[in-house]
């Protein structure tokens, strides 16, 4: 007798792909950025654009969690 798996939940699967893709995008801006800031102008100038690219990882966080929360109330959980 063959087992029946549960039907796949795509909606879950995209809100976690969608999840990682963000966290993988502000990872590549603040340490990559980071690294080619320091390559080019030295570590003292390194450390404050790190800090602005933090501000805007915070900015792009913000919005990705807006559009998120925008996406579940309309429905599209």
């Amino acid at each position: 007798m063959p087992k029946f798996r549960p039907p796949t939940d795509f909606r879950a699967l995209q809100r976690q792909a969608e999840g990682r893709l963000a966290l993988w995008i502000v990872f590549f801006l603040v340490v990559v950025g980071g690294i080619a800031i320091w390559i080019v102008y030295g570590w003292q100038v390194a450390f404050l654009g790190v800090v602005c690219l933090l501000g805007g990882a915070a900015l792009f966080g913000l919005l990705w969690l807006i559009v998120s929360l925008i996406g579940r109330w309309a429905g599209d959980e």
